[in-house]
């Protein structure tokens, strides 16, 4: 894709999509999507295997092929999503529907059958990037490019904490464009199972290319990449929690900053090509561990150049849809009739479907060219009361009582994107800006390693002594309570 098209893309109002079934369902389906324009979606045709329906025009759009013609259709009417409307479709044909669409950057979105529409789990779950624009207040953005695919396709690719929300999805879509190899590495072997299971329909964890290791261990990691020479590395395991950390502050040090470094420097000892860590916007200005930890991941890939392996990170707001997150827990309080519990009536964030996620990975990684860091933009920071509220709405739920329990240790009331003495770049694509790492303070790599001895000592109050003197800008914000809400901070 040229750049003309990127900014096309950037100047529609509405994602174009195919929808896959024109039975009532999808007729239905693609009727509602052109009728009401805050789903985001502008349907350009259907795609159906029943040959009395090639050609036919249903509500002035056109059966365009079959499902053997998606790769086509995609190319030709450079479709952004598309969305299976066959609620009988057995899950294994719409993974590898959505494997077929990723090779060529665009995503897949199911409708699920009606009984679960019925049970009100449809919102949030599986066809939550239909209404993301009612609950953020903007569109999804159709983020990753056709080219990134030139990036990936045939290399050696290592995911870290593959079994996450996030390295889940890189690695669905790195296996849909191609890859000479894709490693999936994570520290627990249930996880593994799981995505291994969604991308090949079956998990005995007998193959080569599902690695259980612990980013921790230096010389294990050494030992992985000498065997397996990755190219490409993107790293999202991490310890993310923000209340987990504020009590256990060594082990988001161990985990989040060493065993970045331990990536890192087996990265550049084995001449991997890229290496790009997934980091959040707490790094900016960071009031929390969770922050502090990833702002010095950020640091780290600094730290190592010049060197020959192009060292990038991308800086997360909230996923929507993750395990775990917000709305999953939103949605079982409503459905409980309980009351929502929220830290503060202005706490706000910044929220970002996967797909958006993983496209800002994808494309950091076919833009980057030296160390950098790339934010998407995602608008403005949303109340997370007013998001409650919008997805109550989409659940025909009226009134909704809150119980606010107060701001937790490390918690501010908003985000940012950008910290202080970070300047926004523009970058070729006009949704992704990127920000040059400032200076390291001096004694940097002395300060590493007496922050380490501290946190293999278990030394916490020594470890935020470390935290403040590497990262200036931390300023730990002491929260109003201990006790705070159900929901671990997604990134």
């Amino acid at each position: 894709m040229t750049q003309p098209v990127l900014l096309r893309q950037s100047e529609r109002t509405l994602l174009r999509a195919i929808v896959v079934g024109a039975g009532e369902a999808g007729l239905a389906l693609a009727r509602d999507l052109h009728r009401v324009s805050s789903f985001g979606l502008d349907p350009v045709g259907f795609l159906d295997d029943d040959p009395a329906k090639q050609g036919r025009r249903y509500g002035g759009r056109q059966v365009l092929g079959t499902l053997a013609d998606l790769e086509q259709v995609l190319e030709w009417k450079q479709v952004d999503v598309v969305v299976v409307a066959i609620p009988s479709m057995p899950s294994h044909e719409v993974k590898q529907l959505g494997l077929r669409a990723a090779g060529q950057g665009v995503t897949v979105l199911h409708l699920p059958p009606f009984l679960s529409a019925l049970q009100r789990q449809i919102a949030g779950t599986d066809m939550r990037a239909l209404q993301v624009g009612p609950l953020i207040g903007r569109s999804e953005m159709h983020v990753v490019s056709r080219h990134a695919r030139d990036a990936i396709a045939g290399k050696r690719v290592l995911v870290t904490g593959a079994g996450g929300s996030i390295g889940s999805e890189l690695c669905r879509q790195v296996h849909g464009f191609g890859p000479a190899e894709l490693i999936m590495l994570d520290h627990d072997e249930s996880n593994l199972h799981r995505t291994q299971l969604e991308l090949w329909g079956e998990a005995l964890l007998d193959t080569e290319n599902t690695v259980v290791a612990d980013i921790r261990d230096t010389e294990r990691l050494f030992q992985l990449f000498r065997d397996y020479r990755p190219q490409i590395v993107f790293h999202a395991a991490a310890l993310k929690h923000l209340p987990v950390l504020e009590r256990h502050p060594c082990e988001g040090v161990k985990s989040n900053v060493r065993g970045t470094e331990n990536l890192v420097e087996a990265a550049v000892a084995h001449d991997v090509e890229r290496f790009v860590l997934i980091s959040t916007d707490k790094a900016a200005n960071p009031a929390s561990v969770l922050g502090a930890t990833k702002r010095l991941a950020e640091l780290v890939l600094d730290a190592h150049q010049p060197t020959r392996t192009v060292l990038t990170a991308v800086r997360f707001g909230n996923v929507l849809g993750s395990r775990g997150s917000l709305l999953h827990v939103v949605r079982d309080q409503l459905a409980s009739g309980s009351p929502v519990t929220v830290t503060h009536p202005d706490v706000s964030r910044f929220f970002m479907t996967i797909e958006e996620a993983v496209g800002l990975v994808l494309e950091a990684v076919r833009m980057s060219d030296g160390s950098a860091t790339y934010v998407l933009d995602m608008g403005e920071p949303v109340r997370i009361v007013d998001l409650v509220r919008n997805f109550a709405t989409l659940l025909n739920i009226r009134e909704v009582d809150f119980k606010y329990t107060g701001l937790r240790p490390g918690e501010k009331l908003t985000e940012e994107l950008f910290g202080a003495g970070e300047e926004a770049l523009p970058t070729e694509h006009p949704r992704i800006s990127m920000t040059r790492p400032p200076c390291t303070v001096p004694g940097f790599r002395a300060g590493l390693r007496e922050l380490y001895d501290a946190a293999a000592h278990n030394r916490s109050d020594e470890v935020f002594r470390h935290l403040r003197h590497l990262v200036p800008e931390y300023s730990p914000a002491p929260g109003l309570v201990r006790a705070g809400s159900p929901y671990p901070d997604d990134y």
